[in-house]
């Protein structure tokens, strides 16, 4: 960590911090934003799901994507940890599996910037009342 030695210092970290949480919690308008949800729970978290959320978090911010990265509990999908759940605005969610570094680089040049399915989907298991 690096030491705080003027206030010039302390306001660069804050508005590194801010930014950071502003990437993450967009809450004014997050239907209007790509949504991307990281399992967190233990298994998540074992397999690694906490560097994949900083690693979005931050390619997120470095190629300047709006979007709101929130942590969620277990999914019920901890066969394929990590997993995430990327929301395009007007698409239904998809689920993705083993989202590591390279994965979820690859969500980011492909799905969420060209609009293509990558490998990992984990297709929805369950019908609605309606169905």
């Amino acid at each position: 960590m690096t030491k705080i030695k003027t206030l010039a210092d302390l306001k660069r970290i804050r508005d590194e911090v801010q930014s950071k949480i502003k990437l993450r919690e967009q809450g004014d308008k997050p239907d209007k934003l790509v949504q991307i949800k990281v399992s967190m729970a233990t298994c998540g978290i074992a397999s690694g799901a906490k560097e994949t959320m900083t690693y979005l978090i931050d390619e997120l911010e470095h190629q300047g994507i709006d979007a709101v990265v929130t942590q969620t509990g277990c999914m019920g999908y901890c066969f394929a940890e990590p997993t995430i759940e990327l929301t395009i605005p007007g698409k239904e969610p998809v689920v993705y599996g083993h989202v590591g570094k390279e994965k979820a680089l690859e969500i980011i040049e492909k799905h969420i910037k060209l609009g293509e399915m990558v490998d990992g989907i984990i297709p929805v298991s369950y019908k609605t009342i309606d169905e």
